[in-house]
């Protein structure tokens, strides 16, 4: 059992983290921090967590392992905030998309990265967000990346893949470089379609007919883009190398698909259309039998 745990930013990941661990009996006490107070009280009442403190450093004192559920843009604030505050026995994690850009601020404050620090990413989530959208079952048979560096200590690496699986999650190792990668194809890219699309849309003139008429289609493709804007502007902007690389290949995709649909070419069409079904068949039929 982790006696002490200290969450900065209790929102849907943290606040869900806390409910699932609470509920699982595997932490004693959960300590809450964020800047909004009122915020904070209702995560009290809610019993998300057990106390609370609007001031980082008093929030982690004496915590056994603290985990950072803040925008990527605040990692690097937050970390110096806890740094004089945690020793050589606290375990640090955090949830950011992007794990590249979480290792250089780690690196930044600390001079180093700490051996126990264990960056990690939950893949899970929804459109909403705030302690009142959180539950416990979010990450119920959902992947959880860790990616431990060679300096990351061992015993805070168990620690942290025991934290995520108390929680219901699958954890997973990957390289940093190579977890950016895939969540730039896979997460951010497709975020980035969806705030786009809607927003093309939304500046057209018939902008009250368009969205009058759309129907199921529309609104699953573009359910994510009800998701946080400053969040995902952080996330694009921390793994940009990846996300712009993302963005070329899929602009000259989505090129060719333009060229062949202006050329009447239907076979062209159909082949891309065919081999997206067949791709996405074999990915539900997969995601079922996890």
């Amino acid at each position: 059992m982790i006696k002490r745990l200290a969450i900065i930013g209790v929102g849907l990941i943290g606040g869900s983290l806390a409910r699932a661990l609470k509920r699982a009996g595997a932490c004693a006490e959960v300590i809450g921090c964020g800047r909004d107070e009122s915020l904070l009280r209702r995560a009290v009442e809610l019993g998300v967590i057990d106390r609370y403190d609007t001031d980082p450093a008093r929030a982690v004192a004496g915590a056994d392992v603290v985990v950072l559920a803040v925008p990527l843009g605040m990692m690097e604030p937050v970390l110096r905030a806890i740094a004089p505050a945690v020793d050589a026995r606290t375990i640090i994690t955090d949830v950011g998309s992007a794990k590249g850009s979480v290792v250089a601020a780690a690196a930044a404050v600390f001079g180093t990265v700490p051996p126990r620090f264990v960056p990690g990413h939950p893949i899970a989530g929804t459109e909403k967000n705030g302690v009142e959208a959180s539950f416990a079952e979010l990450f119920q048979r959902r992947r959880v990346i860790l990616t431990p560096l060679p300096e990351t200590e061992g015993a805070a690496h168990d620690t942290v893949r025991w934290l995520w699986e108390q929680a219901g999650a699958e954890v997973v190792d990957m390289a940093v470089a190579h977890h950016d990668e895939v969540l730039a194809a896979t997460s951010h890219l497709p975020h980035v379609l969806a705030y786009a699309l809607v927003d093309t849309l939304a500046r057209m003139q018939e902008q009250a007919e368009i969205f009058r008429y759309a129907a199921g289609g529309f609104r699953d493709f573009t359910r994510i883009a009800s998701s946080d804007p400053a969040m995902w502007r952080d996330i694009c902007l921390a793994n940009r190398e990846a996300v712009v690389s993302m963005l070329d290949r899929f602009s000259a995709d989505l090129a060719g698909l333009r060229d062949a649909i202006e050329r009447e070419d239907g076979a062209a069409v159909a082949e891309v259309f065919s081999r997206a079904k067949t791709a996405r068949d074999l990915f539900c039929r997969q995601e079922r039998l996890e």
